[in-house]
């Protein structure tokens, strides 16, 4: 069993910044991978960027360049960092943990940037 823990969320102007942090615990050592989602109102839940075990790492267009995900092993914490921030990033962001075949989500953090 794994559990994941969304922190760091909040209210930021745009072109702010903000550090997401995704905690596992549990059993983290059986994740073979970490991915970041995200659902705003009205709208399906979006892939946003994932670190694998390996550390190999990828991103949804929409983010790249902007957003960078990188983990810490000793503390078992999975970061997003959030740069150039929009309007249009306003959302619930999630964290998800890959345990082959089951997956595992945290409960999520809001995120809203202001105009």
């Amino acid at each position: 069993q794994v559990q994941v823990a969304e922190s760091g969320g909040g209210l930021v102007q745009a072109g702010g910044s903000l550090r997401l942090s995704c905690a596992a615990s549990g059993r983290p050592s059986s994740i073979t991978a970490i991915g970041w989602f995200r659902q705003a109102p009205g709208k399906q839940r979006e892939f946003i960027a994932r670190i694998t075990s390996s550390g190999s790492t990828n991103y949804a267009d929409s983010v790249k360049g902007r957003f960078t995900v990188s983990r810490d092993n000793a503390k078992n914490t999975v970061y997003l960092q959030m740069n150039s921030l929009k309007p249009e990033d306003t959302a619930v962001y999630y964290c998800r943990a890959d345990v082959f075949p089951r997956a595992y989500w945290g409960q999520g953090t809001q995120v809203t940037v202001s105009s």
